[in-house]
C-alpha cells in the first residue's frame, strides 16, 4: 500500500492508565499529548498531523509487549513512544527488533543498555546516580540504607550506587527489596530495619503506589530527613501529590528536570499544561522527557522520510531542543540524550528547592565508563546552607 502524503503519521502511545505505576505513566501520557498538540498546531510533519494509536499497558510488561505487536503488525505503526519500568522497556525490544520499529522511552533508567531501536531521553547513571552519591556523602554521611522495588532497575540502580558509595569510603548498612503490590505494613518492617540500622541516608529505588507507603511510614516512626534523608532518583512531584507533601518534605531527589525551575521556557510550557489539564495535576521529569522527546522526533521527521523508520533512526542523533530542563540533545553515539543534572529538596508545598545545579549539560554515559564529576565539578550551589 502506497502511503499519501497527506496521510496522518500514527505514533503508538503506551503508558499506563491504571496499575501500580499509573499516575506517573498518565503524566507521561500527558505530557506526549501536549506536545503533540502543539506540533499538530504548527502545521505537524510538512502538513501531515501526528495521530496518537494510545493502549493502557496496566503496568503489565506482558501488555506492553502483547500491545506492541498488535500496534506493529496489525495497523503499521512504527514509532513507539511509552514504558516506565526497565521491565516493560526489556519486553518491547524483541518486538521492536523484529518488526523494526522505533521506541522513545522518557524514564530514568539504569543505563547498560543500547538498542538502535531504542532513544532514550531520560536520565542514564552518569546524569543523576553520581550526582546523588557524592551530594548525599558530602552532605550527610558515607553510611546508606538500600530500598527498592523488585523488578531490574532497583538492582541495578542499588549495584552502581553501592559502587559509587564504597568508591568513596562509604558503607551499605543493608539491602532490601519489595514487590510492587507490596502492603503497608511491609514498609512499615522496612522502616523499622532502618531506624534500627540507624544509616546516615537511605537511597530508594522503590516506585509506583510503593513510594507512598514508604514515605509514609518513614514519618509515621518520627524519622527526621534533617537527619537521615531518603534520596531517590524517582521520587517526584507526582508522588509527592500521592502521599502528601507533609510526608516528603526535607527529602532528597536527583533529576534533571523540577516543576520549579524558574526559567521562561519551563513557564511556558507549566502555563500550557495547566490549561490544558488543570492546576491539579504537576508537572515532573518523566512528563517532561516524554513532552520534550516529541518535538525531538518530530523535528527529525521534518528531516526524514517519516514512513521510512531507518531514515527517522538517521535523523534523530544530533537532534535538539529547547526543553522545559534546557537545551537537550540526543547523541550520536549512543541513543542516549545529554541532560541537565540537578539536585532538589521537596519542601512543605511540594515542590523541590533546587540545591545544586550543573553549569553545562552532561553527555550520557550508559555504561558509566568514567565515575568521575567533570562536568558536576562546577555545579552553582543555589543555597550556601544546604
Amino acid at each position: 500500500m502506497t502511503t499519501s502524503t497527506r496521510d496522518p503519521i500514527r505514533i503508538g502511545v503506551l503508558f499506563s492508565e491504571t496499575g501500580v505505576t499509573s499516575a506517573i505513566e498518565t503524566s507521561q501520557r500527558l505530557g506526549t499529548l501536549l506536545a503533540i498538540e502543539e506540533i499538530n498546531a504548527a502545521g505537524g510533519i510538512g502538513g501531515r498531523e501526528l495521530q496518537v494509536a494510545s493502549r493502557d499497558p496496566q503496568s503489565k510488561p506482558s501488555l506492553y509487549r502483547a500491545h506492541a505487536e498488535q500496534l506493529v503488525r496489525e495497523e503499521g505503526v512504527r514509532l513507539i513512544v511509552g514504558c516506565y519500568m526497565s521491565s516493560t522497556r526489556k519486553a518491547l525490544i524483541p518486538v521492536l527488533e523484529r518488526w523494526n520499529a522505533l521506541l522513545l522511552y522518557p524514564t530514568p533508567y539504569e543505563g547498560f543498555e543500547y538498542s538502535r531501536h531504542v532513544f532514550y531521553t531520560g536520565a542514564a547513571p552518569n546524569q543523576n546516580s553520581v550526582q546523588l552519591a557524592e551530594f548525599m556523602i558530602r552532605k550527610h554521611g558515607s553510611r546508606v540504607f538500600m530500598v527498592g522495588s523488585d523488578y531490574v532497575f532497583p538492582y541495578e540502580s542499588n549495584r552502581i550506587m553501592s559502587d559509587l558509595v564504597l568508591e568513596r569510603g562509604g558503607e551499605k548498612a543493608a539491602e532490601h527489596y519489595l514487590p510492587l503490590d507490596a502492603r503497608t505494613e511491609d514498609f512499615a518492617a522496612v522502616v523499622k530495619r532502618i531506624a534500627n540500622a540507624a544509616p546516615d541516608f537511605v537511597f530508594s529505588t522503590v516506585v509506583g503506589e510503593g513510594t507512598a507507603m514508604l514515605y509514609r511510614a518513614y514519618r509515621a516512626a518520627g524519622l527526621d530527613p534533617a537527619r537521615m534523608p531518603i534520596a531517590s532518583l524517582t521520587t517526584c512531584e507526582t508522588e509527592i501529590l500521592q502521599m502528601g507533601a507533609e510526608f516528603a518534605e526535607g527529602h532528597i531527589t536527583a533529576s534533571p528536570y523540577f516543576e520549579s525551575i524558574d526559567t521562561d521556557d519551563n513557564q511556558r510550557v507549566i502555563e500550557a499544561f495547566h490549561a490544558r489539564v488543570g492546576e491539579g495535576l504537576p508537572a515532573n521529569q518523566c512528563w517532561e522527557a516524554a513532552y520534550f522527546q516529541m518535538h525531538l522526533l518530530a523535528d527529525a521527521l521534518r528531516r526524514a522520510d517519516p514512513d521510512d523508520v531507518e531514515s527517522v533512526r538517521r535523523a534523530l542523533p544530533g537532534t535538539e531542543f529547547d526543553a522545559p530542563q534546557g537545551r537537550v540533545r540526543i547523541d550520536e553515539q549512543n541513543h542516549h540524550t545529554h541532560l541537565h543534572p540537578r539536585i532538589g529538596r521537596a519542601d512543605a508545598t511540594g515542590r523541590f528547592e533546587i540545591l545544586e545545579q550543573s553549569r553545562h549539560r552532561v553527555r550520557p554515559d550508559p555504561y558509566l565508563v568514567s565515575h568521575t564529576l567533570a562536568d558536576w565539578s562546577v555545579s552553582t550551589a543555589l543555597h550556601s546552607g544546604a
